[in-house]
């Protein structure tokens, strides 16, 4: 069960960023189409930066018993894609957010 840990906090902290983006229409709820395109092309550069950075040697995948143990590619945990979502949904949430409180501001 403890292999699933790290995982299961990734998907956590992405479902409670699911609930502030509904509740305040940041995101998904805003433009559905437009966010996934953004995480998506987002996570995908961020895949590829991982990718060059192993075929250089530079990161390689820590042994944890937290981890499933499931690779994407060599040295390239699914966790790492997860991870990589969840920066993307954040900045995107995060940008909302500040967006919204500056929009309100500007109200009289």
């Amino acid at each position: 069960m403890i292999a699933l840990a790290y995982l299961a906090a990734l998907l956590g902290v992405i479902g409670c960023m699911a609930l502030l983006d509904h509740r305040f229409r940041l995101v998904f709820w805003a433009d559905a189409r437009r966010g996934l395109l953004t995480i998506a092309i987002g996570a995908g550069v961020f895949l590829i930066w991982d990718v060059v950075a192993i075929a250089a040697g530079f990161y390689h995948k820590g042994d944890s018993p937290a981890m499933t143990g499931i690779l994407l590619a060599p040295e390239l945990p699914l966790e790492e894609l997860f991870f990589i979502v969840f920066l993307c949904y954040l900045a995107l949430v995060v940008h909302g957010l500040i967006s919204l409180v500056l929009r309100r501001q500007e109200q009289p």
